[in-house]
């Protein structure tokens, strides 16, 4: 298990206003439209969610180095856990011609609407029960979505996770180091579930038997 950064700095190019966010609107109100993974969340107001979530190849570059550093190569077998509209996996597919990959996600509009070219290797699940074999993966990514899960669930989807994949695995999640960066994170948050410091999840990872990569990103 290694703390590996591939998405930091692209989350760091985005400008949070943290006070404006909780204060502009009924906060609760839209953290419960947002759980709904719906039009709102995804291209809706900023304050459900996204804000318009448009393919414009920014996933290029974190693509770019999960290939290098796993190695990946034509024919071996992406699963992404989480996969939104799959843009991230659209840019693998173009880095490494000839990659099988795979995207589950709950969202039944970011499935609709996902990039077109990949749109059909796509289906709806939870992360909690995957729906396919032990080791049947030679990578298993998972961004910005295991958080959303309550503590039992995420259990279970780290489990889950650890079965597919044939050793390698990159879980990213959102977590603090501070004071500060716990309250921006509450702040900013609509869907998440598990809050946890780095070291709390880390000592999850190590009880729940996860034995692959992961990083986090901060809200600072």
């Amino acid at each position: 298990m290694a703390y590996i950064d591939f998405v930091s700095s692209l989350h760091k190019a985005t400008t949070r206003d943290y006070i404006g966010r909780v204060n502009s609107d009924d906060k609760a109100e839209c953290a419960r439209i947002a759980k709904e993974y719906g039009y709102d969340y995804w291209d809706g107001d900023r304050k459900y969610g996204y804000g318009g979530y448009r393919y414009d190849g920014r996933w290029r570059s974190v693509a770019q180095k999960l290939a290098d550093y796993y190695h990946l190569k034509p024919g071996q077998k992406v699963l992404d856990v989480g996969c939104g509209m799959a843009h991230l996996l659209y840019e693998l597919t173009q880095i490494v011609p000839g990659l099988q990959v795979c995207g589950i996600d709950v969202s039944q509009y970011a499935l609709e609407h996902a990039k077109e070219e990949v749109r059909d290797r796509l289906q709806y699940g939870q992360a909690q029960e995957l729906p396919f074999s032990d080791d049947e993966f030679d990578l298993v990514i998972s961004l910005a979505t295991l958080h959303n899960l309550k503590v039992y669930d995420l259990k279970r989807a780290v489990q889950e996770i650890e079965r597919v994949s044939k050793g390698n695995s990159y879980i990213m999640v959102e977590s603090f180091r501070n004071d500060r960066e716990e309250v921006n994170m509450l702040y900013w948050q609509l869907t998440c579930a598990s809050y946890y410091a780095v070291d709390e999840w880390e000592w999850l990872f190590r009880e729940w038997g996860y034995g692959g990569d992961y990083s986090f990103i901060f809200f600072e």
